[in-house]
């Protein structure tokens, strides 16, 4: 199973990047999936398939590691709309609403994502849901200062709250140098809603509910590739 899940991301990953165009300032997304569409960039990049793509990461080692394959990165202060973006998800609902931040870059993500044209999101099937919450926590980044205060409101919210580590039991320091709570609220039957409150909650910088976000949703699977828009969903 895990080889398949490889090579339906691989896929998922390879159709996305065909809607990228020499020219284009592009958003380097994070996470398994997004980071095969950025060394496939690379690669026609190096073949000069593609010309003149500059990059926003959505993460420090995304930046380092398109820096080392050769994409030109440049800043939002720059250029502060993008054609697109390319990037994972953790789950995909009917309405193309989006859990993310599996990987903790989830308030760079969201930010890169408010500032293009088009969001693409590249998934194996096994991301999508019926309802968000369905499988995945939802990450929260909050201040460190007031972090119980947060656990509190969240618990209220009816969250199972844990405070998210890195393998060796230390805690995880986001890019923000925050900490990510994992709120596990089961399936979400209001994402809207839960986002709004969230949203006005001092000391949570960001949530991972991205709604209505994502533009185009290409997911790879056992029957091949399907590809979803928000027109269609």
């Amino acid at each position: 199973m895990s080889a398949n899940v490889n090579r339906f991301k691989q896929q998922a990953a390879e159709k996305a990047v065909e809607y990228v165009q020499s020219g284009m300032v592009i958003g380097l997304g994070a996470g398994s999936t997004a980071i095969l569409a950025t060394r496939r960039i690379a690669h026609l990049l190096q073949t000069g398939e593609l010309r003149d793509i500059s990059g926003v990461p959505c993460a420090r080692y995304i930046g380092e590691e398109a820096e080392a394959l050769g994409i030109p990165l440049t800043t939002l202060e720059e250029h502060p709309t993008l054609d697109l973006t390319i990037d994972g998800a953790d789950e995909v609902d009917p309405n193309l609403n989006l859990i993310k931040g599996g990987g903790g870059a989830l308030t760079r993500e969201k930010i890169v994502a408010q500032a293009s044209r088009r969001e693409i999101i590249v998934v194996d099937e096994s991301k999508l849901v019926p309802a968000l919450g369905t499988r995945w926590a939802v990450p929260i980044e909050v201040l460190p200062f007031g972090h119980g205060s947060q656990i509190k409101f969240l618990e209220s919210l009816g969250a199972s709250v844990q405070m998210r580590k890195k393998p060796d039991g230390s805690r995880f320091i986001t890019d923000q140098e925050n900490w990510i709570l994992d709120c596990n609220f089961g399936p979400i039957a209001n994402p809207s809603e839960l986002a709004d409150r969230l949203n006005n909650r001092a000391g949570i910088i960001e949530h991972g509910l991205f709604i209505g976000l994502a533009t185009d949703v290409i997911v790879a699977g056992s029957q091949g590739i399907r590809y979803l828009n928000r027109a269609t969903a």
